[in-house]
């Protein structure tokens, strides 16, 4: 015979296994209700033709662009004719690289057109006078530059702006040079503005396709 103790635990362990059976072949409710998932989307397909460029959507606001299109623009001046040559002996002093900076001459801004003359030192200057044949008008040969108007040497005042510009200090450079600290400082400034002149007349209509 079997014992009593034997036969309760082959029946516990026969409902087990049917439990598990059961759990494990019987249709789970939460698995059947959960969301069935979207299928793919179709891949857009890819394609090598270029593709004209619209353009900007908007207009950048520029003012100074609405102004320029709202003011006409002045047509170029025209280049003069060269001034006829003299009888006078030809002067030694090479006046080609200098021009007319008087307002309403018709030769200002124009260079070797042989309407300017050397006129002397006035006053005992170390710069030369020049003299416009078409307006007769005067000015000094360092006209519309750093040195106009200046008694000292040019070499000082090149030298000034070198140790500036290497790092210097004002006070430092003027006690070296023994110049006032205020003299350097309004070398400094002159310096500065004709170099923005020149950036802005040189620096100008660049077809850039590359900076660095």
């Amino acid at each position: 015979m079997i014992p009593h103790l034997l036969y309760y635990q082959l029946a516990v362990f026969g409902c087990l296994w049917l439990f598990v059976m059961l759990c494990w072949a019987w249709p789970s409710p939460c698995l059947d209700e959960r969301p069935k998932a979207d299928p793919t989307p179709p891949q857009c397909k890819r394609t090598d033709a270029l593709k004209a460029f619209a353009g900007l959507t908007h207009k950048p606001p520029c003012p100074l662009c609405e102004q320029e299109a709202a003011t006409p623009t002045p047509p170029p001046p025209v280049r003069p004719d060269p001034m006829p040559p003299t009888k006078r002996r030809p002067r030694a002093i090479d006046t080609s690289m200098h021009f007319c900076p008087h307002h309403g001459c018709s030769y200002r801004g124009w260079l070797g057109l042989g309407n300017l003359r050397a006129n002397g030192h006035p006053s005992g200057g170390p710069w030369r006078q020049l003299q416009c044949t078409s307006c007769e008008g005067y000015f000094l040969a360092t006209h519309g530059t750093l040195f106009h108007g200046k008694r000292v040497a040019v070499e000082l005042i090149v030298r000034v702006l070198a140790c500036l510009a290497e790092g210097l200090g004002i006070r430092s450079t003027a006690r070296v040079f023994e110049v006032d600290p205020n003299t350097v400082l309004q070398w400094l400034v002159e310096a500065v503005q004709q170099l923005r002149a020149l950036s802005r007349y040189f620096l100008r209509d660049l077809h850039l396709t590359q900076v660095q």
